[in-house]
């Protein structure tokens, strides 16, 4: 489609410096709460676009925040730059190749380029119309399962915010039907007496036996919960590495989901239950520590409308010869069943051949499987959000594998990364031009708010895990 927008012009303008953030952060994967090189990257991108730059966010230090303009709304850009454990991988290639440290296996290196990326462009364009309005761009780390943006929303950041704006890499194009399951992770830590294993067994109480019995009773609870709902579990402490010691402590970290905060806190309370019955059985005793906690999305019909209309008139991402070569010799490392989830999750038949995604799904959609997690699902409650899906990858490419960090400094990624800026842009322009839009906006988020008021699924005690600078 002909370019005839300024804000797209100005997301252009940007290109050369923001592929190279991306790549930069990509170069550097951190996991939760240990992004300083990563936010230290974005923190110097801020300083160059001349932002007011707030740090430490909800006493987190990779946490970080930059404003531009003054007075009207305030529109909230967020972005992330957090990467997975093991997930490291040699990019620009087509087989599996670690390189033996974490990695983006999500495309946060291009989420939060992108949206830093739209915000700069967005400060150009306000001082260009000379339109009153500000925009923030929040740097926001640990999205993978640390949820920073709950402890953010719970300590009011986002309390003057009139609007919130994001995205997140995909294989398809679509604005994203804000559809996720609340969650929190809960560890549980059982506490027995140790005793030789085979002199004397009946003077020790095994704490490893009630972590097992009580994964064995979540087991027989997934019968008689939602179908919608998730439970997962890890091993954090076996209680060591000797069979023939009755085994004192042993802690298991619990992971719930639910289709909402309500249905989580009720699958909360069931949890909490067995961990008390293994407990009792063991003669044992159990402590739990909620570790994190994140919102299930809710939508935001008039934002929903004005990100569609941006995509439309934008088009999909272009792609040429040799972007749909590599998504070929990538897709040739995938299953059938891996390019029809692409195409089931947006409600669309599945085109088997198609290497990168050449189309918009409609707005309206039925949407089958692949739910997950976000920290965005908090401020969305927080305030009227939206987030768009933006191809930066082959169709069918799993994510958090070694297939999509192999993608993550392509150029697909980076012409993925620049279409997602411009779609967040132009929303956002359409919400300073328009009272009207934000009005309604606003009118449905309390509406929503009114029938089911937010609690932070947090508790108050629970403090970001902030681990030190390596």
């Amino acid at each position: 489609m002909q370019n005839t927008d300024r804000i797209w012009d100005l997301v252009e303008a940007r290109r050369a410096a923001y592929r190279g953030l991306a790549d930069r952060v990509f170069d550097t994967p951190e996991i939760a709460y240990t992004e300083y090189a990563s936010a230290d990257a974005h923190l110097e991108m801020l300083q160059a676009e001349g932002a007011r730059i707030t740090r430490d966010l909800a006493g987190i230090p990779t946490a970080i925040m930059g404003e531009w303009g003054s007075g009207g709304p305030i529109i909230a850009i967020l972005g992330e730059y957090d990467a997975l454990p093991a997930l490291g991988q040699e990019p620009g290639i087509a087989e599996e190749r670690p390189v033996g440290k974490a990695g983006h296996g999500c495309g946060h290196n291009l989420l939060g380029s992108a949206a830093m990326m739209a915000a700069a462009a967005l400060r150009d364009w306000l001082a260009e119309t000379g339109i009153p309005g500000r925009v923030r761009y929040y740097g926001c780390p640990a999205e993978e399962g640390g949820a920073a943006k709950t402890f953010m929303v719970r300590a009011g950041l986002f309390d003057d915010v009139d609007a919130a704006i994001t995205w997140h890499p995909a294989s398809v194009n679509a604005v994203d039907d804000a559809v996720s399951l609340a969650n929190t992770r809960i560890d549980y830590t059982f506490h027995g007496r140790a005793a030789h294993a085979a002199g004397a067994p009946e003077l020790g109480r095994s704490a490893l036996d009630a972590v097992e019995l009580m994964n064995v009773g979540v087991n027989y609870m997934r019968e008689h919960m939602p179908d919608d709902a998730r439970i997962h579990y890890a091993y954090l402490d076996a209680g060591g590495i000797a069979p023939n010691v009755v085994q004192a402590r042993a802690t298991v970290r619990q992971l719930i989901r639910a289709r909402d905060l309500p249905g989580l806190r009720e699958l909360i309370a069931r949890v909490d239950k067995i961990a008390e019955g293994a407990a009792l059985m063991t003669e044992t005793r159990v402590e739990r520590r909620v570790v994190s906690g994140v919102s299930n999305l809710i939508g935001n019909r008039p934002l929903e409308e004005a990100m569609q209309v941006s995509f439309e008139r934008l088009g999909p991402p272009v792609f040429d010869a040799a972007d749909r070569d590599y998504a070929e010799a990538i897709r040739k490392t995938l299953t059938p069943d891996h390019i029809a989830a692409s195409f089931r999750r947006i409600g669309m038949a599945t085109r088997p051949d198609l290497p990168l995604a050449d189309f918009i799904a409609p707005l309206e959609r039925v949407s089958i499987g692949g739910e997950g997690s976000t920290d965005v699902g908090d401020v969305s409650w927080a305030v009227p959000t939206v987030q768009a899906r933006v191809a930066t990858c082959a169709v069918g490419t799993p994510f958090h594998s070694w297939q999509l960090t192999a993608q993550g400094k392509s150029p697909v990624a980076h012409k993925g990364m620049e279409h997602a800026a411009k779609v967040m842009a132009s929303t956002a322009r359409q919400l300073f031009e328009s009272p009207a839009l934000l009005a309604a906006a606003k009118a449905e988020h309390d509406a929503r708010l009114a029938a089911h008021p937010y609690v932070c699924p947090m508790p108050d005690d629970v403090m970001p895990p902030i681990q030190p600078r390596g």
